[in-house]
Protein backbone atom coordinates (compact mmCIF):
# COMPACT_ATOMS: atom_id res chain seq x y z
CA UNK A 1 0.00 0.00 0.00
CA UNK A 2 1.58 3.51 -0.88
CA UNK A 3 -1.31 5.53 1.06
CA UNK A 4 -0.19 8.09 3.45
CA UNK A 5 -3.01 7.06 5.75
CA UNK A 6 -5.07 4.20 6.95
CA UNK A 7 -8.24 3.25 9.75
CA UNK A 8 -6.54 -0.28 9.87
CA UNK A 9 -4.40 -2.05 12.37
CA UNK A 10 -3.51 -5.77 11.81
CA UNK A 11 -2.25 -7.47 15.22
CA UNK A 12 -0.37 -10.83 15.02
CA UNK A 13 1.07 -12.15 18.29
CA UNK A 14 4.38 -13.88 17.78
CA UNK A 15 7.40 -13.06 15.11
CA UNK A 16 6.56 -15.91 12.31
CA UNK A 17 5.57 -14.32 9.04
CA UNK A 18 2.02 -15.84 8.09
CA UNK A 19 0.56 -16.60 4.39
CA UNK A 20 -2.31 -14.39 2.68
CA UNK A 21 -4.66 -17.18 3.29
CA UNK A 22 -3.60 -17.36 7.18
CA UNK A 23 -4.39 -14.11 7.56
CA UNK A 24 -8.04 -13.86 6.60
CA UNK A 25 -9.05 -16.84 8.65
CA UNK A 26 -6.34 -16.11 11.89
CA UNK A 27 -7.78 -14.98 14.97
CA UNK A 28 -4.97 -12.49 15.67
CA UNK A 29 -6.83 -10.39 12.69
CA UNK A 30 -8.57 -7.53 13.67
CA UNK A 31 -9.59 -4.51 12.58
CA UNK A 32 -10.12 -1.33 14.08
CA UNK A 33 -11.70 1.80 13.51
CA UNK A 34 -9.06 5.19 14.39
CA UNK A 35 -9.14 8.46 13.27
CA UNK A 36 -5.46 9.10 13.79
CA UNK A 37 -3.34 9.88 10.89
CA UNK A 38 -0.54 6.77 10.79
CA UNK A 39 2.14 5.99 9.11
CA UNK A 40 1.61 3.37 6.01
CA UNK A 41 -0.15 -0.02 7.49
CA UNK A 42 2.79 -2.65 5.51
CA UNK A 43 5.06 -0.51 7.11
CA UNK A 44 4.20 -2.18 10.81
CA UNK A 45 3.52 -5.56 9.15
CA UNK A 46 7.61 -6.64 9.34
CA UNK A 47 7.86 -5.62 13.27
CA UNK A 48 4.73 -7.96 13.60
CA UNK A 49 6.34 -10.96 11.65
CA UNK A 50 4.06 -10.00 8.57
CA UNK A 51 5.58 -9.11 5.19
CA UNK A 52 4.43 -5.78 3.39
CA UNK A 53 2.71 -7.99 0.19
CA UNK A 54 0.70 -9.85 2.91
CA UNK A 55 -0.37 -6.89 4.20
CA UNK A 56 -1.73 -5.36 0.83
CA UNK A 57 -2.94 -8.74 -0.39
CA UNK A 58 -4.97 -9.61 2.71
CA UNK A 59 -6.52 -6.03 2.78
CA UNK A 60 -7.53 -6.05 -0.74
CA UNK A 61 -8.59 -9.32 -0.90
CA UNK A 62 -11.03 -7.92 2.39
CA UNK A 63 -12.27 -5.40 0.43
CA UNK A 64 -13.16 -7.40 -2.23
CA UNK A 65 -15.55 -8.99 -0.39
CA UNK A 66 -17.03 -6.29 1.05
CA UNK A 67 -15.70 -7.05 4.59
CA UNK A 68 -13.56 -3.68 4.68
CA UNK A 69 -15.01 -0.46 3.76
CA UNK A 70 -12.69 1.90 1.14
CA UNK A 71 -12.46 5.63 0.67
CA UNK A 72 -10.06 8.06 -0.77
CA UNK A 73 -10.22 11.66 0.43
CA UNK A 74 -7.84 14.08 -1.16
CA UNK A 75 -4.51 12.00 -1.62
CA UNK A 76 -5.66 9.81 1.63
CA UNK A 77 -6.89 6.42 1.39
CA UNK A 78 -8.97 4.97 4.09
CA UNK A 79 -9.51 1.46 5.34
CA UNK A 80 -12.21 0.85 7.81
CA UNK A 81 -13.90 -2.11 9.45
CA UNK A 82 -17.09 -1.49 11.86
CA UNK A 83 -18.09 -4.44 13.84
CA UNK A 84 -21.86 -4.79 12.04
CA UNK A 85 -20.50 -5.13 8.38
CA UNK A 86 -19.03 -9.15 9.27
CA UNK A 87 -22.13 -9.67 10.78
CA UNK A 88 -24.18 -8.11 7.87
CA UNK A 89 -22.57 -10.20 5.47
CA UNK A 90 -23.40 -13.05 7.08
CA UNK A 91 -26.53 -12.38 7.67
CA UNK A 92 -27.02 -12.25 4.00
CA UNK A 93 -25.47 -14.90 3.28
CA UNK A 94 -27.57 -16.82 5.91
CA UNK A 95 -30.65 -15.22 4.24
CA UNK A 96 -29.71 -16.35 0.52
CA UNK A 97 -28.95 -19.88 1.39
CA UNK A 98 -32.32 -20.12 3.53
CA UNK A 99 -33.87 -18.83 0.18
CA UNK A 100 -31.94 -21.46 -1.79
CA UNK A 101 -32.94 -23.85 0.29
CA UNK A 102 -36.82 -23.41 0.45
CA UNK A 103 -36.79 -23.30 -3.24
CA UNK A 104 -34.80 -26.53 -3.36
CA UNK A 105 -37.52 -28.17 -0.84
CA UNK A 106 -40.67 -26.36 -3.32
CA UNK A 107 -38.87 -27.91 -6.36
CA UNK A 108 -38.57 -31.30 -4.68
CA UNK A 109 -42.00 -31.07 -3.44
CA UNK A 110 -43.32 -30.68 -6.97
CA UNK A 111 -40.96 -33.03 -8.81
CA UNK A 112 -42.35 -35.94 -6.32
CA UNK A 113 -46.00 -34.76 -6.84
CA UNK A 114 -45.15 -35.34 -10.58
CA UNK A 115 -44.33 -38.23 -10.17
CA UNK A 116 -46.45 -39.71 -8.23
CA UNK A 117 -49.12 -38.13 -10.84
CA UNK A 118 -47.15 -40.22 -13.79
CA UNK A 119 -47.33 -42.80 -11.60
CA UNK A 120 -51.15 -43.01 -11.18
CA UNK A 121 -52.82 -45.13 -13.57
CA UNK A 122 -49.55 -47.11 -14.61
CA UNK A 123 -50.36 -49.82 -11.62
CA UNK A 124 -49.07 -53.06 -12.49
CA UNK A 125 -51.98 -55.17 -13.31
CA UNK A 126 -53.46 -57.83 -16.09
CA UNK A 127 -55.32 -55.10 -17.77
CA UNK A 128 -52.07 -53.12 -18.18
CA UNK A 129 -50.55 -55.72 -18.80
CA UNK A 130 -52.42 -56.87 -21.71
CA UNK A 131 -52.33 -53.53 -23.19
CA UNK A 132 -48.61 -53.55 -23.52
CA UNK A 133 -48.45 -56.98 -25.05
CA UNK A 134 -50.94 -55.42 -27.71
CA UNK A 135 -49.16 -52.39 -27.87
CA UNK A 136 -46.11 -54.14 -28.60
CA UNK A 137 -47.76 -55.91 -31.68
CA UNK A 138 -49.14 -53.01 -33.44
CA UNK A 139 -45.44 -52.05 -33.05
CA UNK A 140 -44.02 -54.97 -34.64
CA UNK A 141 -46.55 -54.62 -37.36
CA UNK A 142 -45.55 -51.38 -38.13
CA UNK A 143 -42.61 -52.26 -38.76
CA UNK A 144 -43.48 -54.89 -40.61
CA UNK A 145 -45.40 -52.60 -43.28
CA UNK A 146 -42.82 -49.73 -43.03
CA UNK A 147 -39.94 -52.20 -44.45
CA UNK A 148 -42.40 -53.51 -46.82
CA UNK A 149 -43.52 -50.04 -48.02
CA UNK A 150 -39.55 -49.50 -48.34
CA UNK A 151 -39.13 -52.85 -51.26
CA UNK A 152 -41.67 -50.91 -53.30
CA UNK A 153 -40.30 -47.59 -53.26
CA UNK A 154 -39.14 -47.48 -56.57
CA UNK A 155 -42.53 -47.86 -57.77
CA UNK A 156 -44.33 -45.05 -56.03
CA UNK A 157 -45.87 -42.73 -58.64
CA UNK A 158 -43.98 -39.69 -56.81
CA UNK A 159 -40.88 -41.16 -57.14
CA UNK A 160 -41.94 -42.48 -60.90
CA UNK A 161 -43.09 -39.08 -61.67
CA UNK A 162 -39.48 -37.66 -60.61
CA UNK A 163 -37.28 -40.28 -62.81
CA UNK A 164 -39.25 -38.92 -65.96
CA UNK A 165 -38.55 -35.34 -65.03
CA UNK A 166 -35.17 -35.95 -64.41
CA UNK A 167 -34.93 -38.12 -68.05
CA UNK A 168 -36.25 -34.93 -69.73
CA UNK A 169 -34.23 -32.63 -68.65
CA UNK A 170 -31.06 -34.63 -69.37
CA UNK A 171 -32.51 -35.94 -72.97
CA UNK A 172 -32.86 -31.64 -73.62
CA UNK A 173 -29.34 -31.25 -72.09
CA UNK A 174 -27.48 -33.78 -74.80
CA UNK A 175 -29.61 -32.22 -77.55
CA UNK A 176 -28.78 -28.79 -76.71
CA UNK A 177 -24.80 -30.06 -76.57
CA UNK A 178 -25.17 -31.76 -79.77
CA UNK A 179 -26.46 -28.47 -81.11
CA UNK A 180 -23.57 -26.89 -80.01
CA UNK A 181 -21.19 -29.40 -81.84
CA UNK A 182 -22.91 -29.19 -84.68
CA UNK A 183 -22.81 -25.33 -84.41
CA UNK A 184 -18.56 -25.96 -84.21
CA UNK A 185 -17.89 -28.10 -86.81
CA UNK A 186 -19.63 -25.99 -88.59
CA UNK A 187 -17.14 -22.88 -87.78
CA UNK A 188 -14.27 -25.14 -88.04
CA UNK A 189 -14.69 -26.15 -91.36
CA UNK A 190 -15.45 -22.61 -92.74
CA UNK A 191 -12.99 -21.07 -91.02
CA UNK A 192 -9.95 -23.81 -91.83
CA UNK A 193 -11.67 -25.41 -95.12
CA UNK A 194 -7.70 -26.47 -95.47
CA UNK A 195 -7.51 -28.97 -92.09
CA UNK A 196 -10.83 -31.09 -93.34
CA UNK A 197 -8.85 -33.89 -93.06
CA UNK A 198 -7.27 -32.80 -90.10
CA UNK A 199 -10.65 -32.22 -88.34
CA UNK A 200 -12.36 -35.07 -89.23
CA UNK A 201 -9.41 -36.97 -87.60
CA UNK A 202 -10.13 -35.01 -84.38
CA UNK A 203 -14.08 -35.69 -84.77
CA UNK A 204 -13.46 -39.36 -84.89
CA UNK A 205 -10.78 -39.54 -82.00
CA UNK A 206 -13.10 -37.92 -79.46
CA UNK A 207 -16.06 -40.14 -80.46
CA UNK A 208 -17.64 -37.88 -83.14
CA UNK A 209 -18.27 -40.45 -85.71
CA UNK A 210 -21.06 -40.18 -89.32
CA UNK A 211 -24.12 -41.68 -87.17
CA UNK A 212 -23.20 -38.74 -84.45
CA UNK A 213 -26.91 -37.73 -84.27
CA UNK A 214 -29.44 -35.97 -82.02
CA UNK A 215 -31.64 -37.78 -79.60
CA UNK A 216 -35.12 -39.45 -80.65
Amino acid sequence: MTEHASTICIKCGGRASLPAKDLRTSPCLCLRVTWRLRTPREKLGPKRGVISQSVKDVVQSLVDDDLVLKDKIGTFVYFWSLPSCAGNQLRNAYNKLESDLSNSKKRYLELVEHRDNLKRGREDSEERESALEELKAVELHHKKLKEELAAYADSDPAAVQAMKDAIDVAHSAANRWTDNIFTLQQWCSTTFPQAKEQLEHMYREVGITEDFEYLQ
